[in-house]
C-alpha cells in the first residue's frame, strides 16, 4: 500500500487555511488508494526529534506550513534539523516532498522556496508545491477553482512519486555529500535513530546531568577539593562576609535562589561563624528558602534596599520560618 506523510508545522488554529488544504490533499489521494499520515508537530513538540525515523513507513512525504508573520515558523524547522541530525540520508535520498503553504501575510512563496532548499539539501526530491495568499479562508474553500487547483497539482505529486514523472536533477542534491562531516563518530542509521530517541527523552537526560553532577562530587571529594571554587572571587560571597555580623547562640541556614542565573546560594551562620558557598552543603536544610532575582540581590548588598522590604513589596519570595527571616537583615548589615 502506498503511503504518504504530511508534517504539519502549524499552530492548529481552525481559521488556519493549511488545514482544508491538508484535508483536500487526503480526500484526493485517498481516493487513489494512497494511505495518509498525518503528523501536527505542534501536538508533541518534544518529539520531534524522534519523527524522522517514521520517513521510512512513507513513500512520499508533505511538509505544510502556514506563514503568520515570517516563513514557516520553527515547528518545522525543528523538524528538518532533526532529519539533518538524526535521519536516515539514503531513505530522504528516495523521498519526493511536495512543499504547501498558505499565507494570511507576506512571504508564502520564500517560505515554499526554504522548505525546497533545506529538503535538496538532504539529498531528497522536491516536487512543486501549492503556495497562496489567504485573506478569507472561507472564501478559499468556496471557490471551485481554486479546489480543482489543489486536486491537479496533488494529482501531479501523484504521478511524480509513484514514477510516472521524473524530476530533473539539482545541484542542491550533492550538498549532503560535499558538505556533511561527521563532528566526532560516524554513527549509523540506527545509532542516529537511538540517539534522537534520548535527545527527546527528558528523563534520560536529567539522569545524566545527575550522573556527572555525581561524579563531580566523587572526583572534588578524591582531590580534597571541598571549597567552592567560586567563593574566593564571587561578589555576593565576598559581600555577604565583609558584611556580617554573628549573633551568639543563633544557628541559622538560608538558601537564596538566583531565579535568573539559575543557581543557588547557601548560607550558614552559626554564631560568629559563617559559611556560604554555591555547592549545598551535605544534608542542609534551610530555616527559610528565598527566591530573587539577580538585581534585586545586588541592590541588597549595595545597601539600596533591605531584604524585609523587598520581601513586603513582593519581590522576594519566601517560605519558612518568618521569625528567622526577619533575622536576616540584623546577621548581615549593608549600610
Amino acid at each position: 500500500m502506498t503511503k504518504v506523510n504530511i508534517y504539519y508545522g502549524g499552530r492548529g488554529l481552525i481559521e488556519d487555511p493549511t488545514i482544508y488544504v491538508m484535508d483536500k490533499i487526503t480526500e484526493v489521494l485517498n481516493e487513489l488508494n494512497v494511505v495518509v499520515r498525518r503528523y501536527n508537530l505542534y501536538e508533541d513538540k518534544k518529539g520531534i526529534s524522534v519523527l524522522p525515523k517514521t520517513l521510512k513507513e512513507a513513500d512520499a512525504v508533505i511538509l505544510a506550513a502556514s506563514v503568520e508573520w515570517f516563513s514557516y515558523g520553527g515547528l518545522l524547522q525543528q523538524f528538518l534539523d532533526a532529519c539533518w541530525l538524526y535521519g536516515d540520508k539514503e531513505t530522504i535520498q528516495s523521498l519526493c516532498m511536495m512543499p504547501v503553504v498558505l499565507s494570511t501575510t507576506y512571504g508564502e512563496k520564500e517560505a515554499s522556496l526554504q522548505l525546497t532548499k533545506a529538503w535538496e539539501l538532504l539529498g531528497g526530491k522536491p516536487c512543486d508545491g501549492i503556495e497562496a495568499y489567504i485573506t478569507d479562508p472561507e472564501d478559499f474553500k468556496a471557490n471551485d477553482g481554486y479546489t480543482t487547483f489543489v486536486e491537479k497539482r496533488v494529482e501531479l505529486f501523484y504521478r511524480t512519486f509513484t514514477g510516472k514523472l521524473e524530476t530533473l536533477p539539482s545541484s542542491n542534491s550533492l550538498s549532503p555529500d560535499t558538505l556533511s562531516r561527521p563532528l566526532s563518530i560516524d554513527l549509523t542509521p540506527q545509532e542516529s535513530e537511538q540517539l534522537s530517541e534520548y535527545v527527546s527523552n527528558d528523563q534520560y537526560v536529567q539522569k545524566q546531568k545527575e550522573d556527572i553532577q555525581e561524579l563531580s562530587e566523587i572526583f572534588r571529594t578524591l582531590l580534597g577539593d571541598d571549597e567552592d571554587p567560586m567563593s574566593s572571587s564571587d561578589p555576593y560571597i565576598r559581600a555577604f562576609s565583609s558584611h556580617f555580623h554573628g549573633i551568639p547562640d543563633i544557628s541559622v541556614r538560608f538558601t537564596l535562589e538566583i531565579t535568573d542565573e539559575d543557581r543557588c546560594l547557601y548560607i550558614t551562620a552559626d554564631g560568629d561563624i559563617l559559611h556560604c558557598t554555591y555547592k549545598q552543603p551535605k544534608n542542609f536544610e534551610p530555616h527559610v528558602t528565598m527566591k530573587l532575582k539577580a538585581e534585586l540581590l545586588t541592590q541588597i548588598i549595595h545597601g539600596e534596599t533591605t531584604l524585609q522590604s523587598a520581601f513586603r513589596t513582593g519581590n522576594v519570595i519566601a517560605k519558612g520560618d518568618f521569625k528567622i527571616l526577619r533575622s536576616f537583615d540584623e546577621l548581615f548589615r549593608f549600610e
